[in-house]
């Protein structure tokens, strides 16, 4: 039997999501981010605006459209948003959560930090400096970590690993708490003198030491976390 024969035909629904995707993917950030209206769409694609709207729906829950009751259909890009939103389903108890969170960065963010090295364009070492200098000059703890995070962010782009980028993302909130654990404790200091010494390696084009260098600092990160403490504080 032809296998082809026992596939399931896509919906009208599923068509319209694959024809807004194709739509969304020619959309560049120096176009309008606003997709057409409802009535507009539906029109456009030879569909129902029921069709339309469960389409623009999906497309929504897999973080590629937002959509703005009384205002339109903003294209965005939040594709990390399903994976954010499952962490705390998957795994429920908050200290087991930053744990595997630091694990698994220590799998990618050395990694990323070893391809900046090799790859980083002037402009975004420039721009790794940048943030970092916004680091040290922050005075409240939401500051600072909102730049250490687009600091991070900043090295995974210049790894130029799109994956990466997307599972640093997926972290969310989750990476705000780490940090909260680790920078309200002890201050800014301590990941200002590690985001130094990585600067330094992705600047002199040294993979191994870029790496080895992201390996200490997030080493150090969950050492500072006090998990224990945490843990014994759980209800």
């Amino acid at each position: 039997m032809n296998i082809n024969a026992l596939q399931r035909p896509a919906s009208l629904v599923e068509v319209v999501c694959n024809q807004l995707t194709q739509l969304i993917q020619g959309i560049t950030l120096k176009d309008d981010r606003w997709l057409p209206g409802e009535r507009s769409l539906a029109e456009q694609l030879g569909v129902s605006r029921t069709v339309v709207r469960e389409a623009t729906k999906r497309l929504e829950q897999k973080g590629l459209l937002e959509i703005q009751h009384g205002t339109g259909i903003k294209v965005v890009n939040r594709l990390h948003r399903p994976l954010n939103n499952s962490l705390t389903l998957l795994i429920p108890d908050l200290v087991e959560r930053l744990r595997q969170l630091n694990q698994a960065r220590l799998s990618i963010e050395p990694a990323a930090a070893a391809l900046a090295a090799e790859r980083a364009s002037k402009e975004q070492v420039q721009l790794m400096r940048s943030i970092q200098c916004q680091l040290e000059k922050t005075e409240d703890n939401a500051a600072t970590i909102e730049a250490d995070l687009e600091w991070h962010r900043a090295i995974v782009d210049a790894s130029g690993n799109q994956i990466f980028r997307l599972i640093l993302d997926s972290f969310g909130e989750l990476g705000f708490a780490s940090r909260l654990r680790t920078i309200g404790r002890l201050g800014k200091a301590p990941a200002a003198e590690q985001h130094a010494m990585i600067l330094d390696a992705i600047e002199r084009r040294d993979p191994e030491g870029a790496a080895s260098a992201m390996r200490s600092h997030i080493s150090s990160a969950l050492n500072d976390m006090d998990l224990t403490s945490l843990e014994s504080h759980q209800p």
